[in-house]
């Protein structure tokens, strides 16, 4: 209960009041250090935001190079920005040609590795079907130079659209993740040895030096045999199919 001061001024608290008083500051000061801790991992938070975007401008940028590259060279006179077609399976084959074939059938397959990284893997049921052996398989870098050729179309070219981008997405890769998958099951590397019976899918992006027996062959004996991979290519393979395994990657 309260009283009244000495000077008679005003009420003076009791103990009840006091403790209630007491307790009801305690409560503020509860709520206010939950509050507190709530928030403390923000800046850590942020910190890690930061340090995920930060790479992006510069990824963003080297993906734009890599795109103008591809389109430069796909439509190397500039002709209204229309990417132009071309054929795998008609590359110029050493008659009649002015310059190395083998060379051109070297950047053909350079730059078609360039955009397997960067867009056609990023999809989970392109990395599924692609085979590590892919190309030792024509039809299917013919394939593959069609779809990324539609690409630059659909969405470097001046007059590229929504709607070429829809049907690339609904159409053009779904078909050929599916052509791919048929044409090629189950081989491998070791399929395309003299004796090779191995067959263990995967999905690899080869570097410059291992396309170039390709190349070789196809831009100037292509009526041959085609060349067998190295060991050092099959091993390279194995590796990187067992790190998949580990890191629980995607099989057909």
């Amino acid at each position: 209960m309260s009283t009244i001061d000495n000077n008679g001024t005003g009420p003076v608290q009791g103990p009840e009041e006091t403790m209630r008083a007491v307790a009801g500051l305690a409560r503020e000061v509860e709520a206010l250090r939950m509050a507190v801790e709530a928030v403390s991992p923000l800046p850590e938070q942020v910190r890690v935001l930061h340090d995920e975007v930060a790479p992006l401008p510069e990824q963003v940028s080297k993906l734009a190079k890599v795109v103008k590259t591809l389109a430069e060279q796909a439509n190397p006179d500039g002709d209204g920005g229309k990417t132009r077609p071309l054929s795998w399976l008609d590359l110029d084959d050493g008659e009649d040609v002015v310059g190395d074939p083998a060379e051109a059938a070297q950047e053909t397959l350079e730059d078609l590795s360039v955009w397997l990284r960067r867009v056609f893997l990023r999809y989970r049921d392109a990395a599924a079907a692609l085979p590590e052996c892919w190309w030792w398989h024509p039809d299917v870098v013919e394939e593959l130079v069609c779809l990324m050729r539609s690409w630059l179309a659909a969405y470097v070219d001046k007059d590229a659209t929504v709607g070429r981008a829809a049907d690339w997405h609904d159409r053009y890769r779904p078909g050929a993740v599916k052509r791919i998958k048929n044409a090629t099951a189950n081989c491998s590397l070791e399929a395309h040895l003299a004796d090779g019976e191995h067959h263990r899918p995967a999905a690899p992006v080869p570097a410059g030096l291992a396309l170039a027996p390709i190349a070789l062959w196809w831009g100037e004996d292509r009526e041959s045999t085609a060349p067998e991979p190295d060991q050092q290519l099959i091993d390279e393979a194995r590796a990187a199919e067992a790190a998949r395994r580990r890191n629980g990657g995607v099989r057909r």
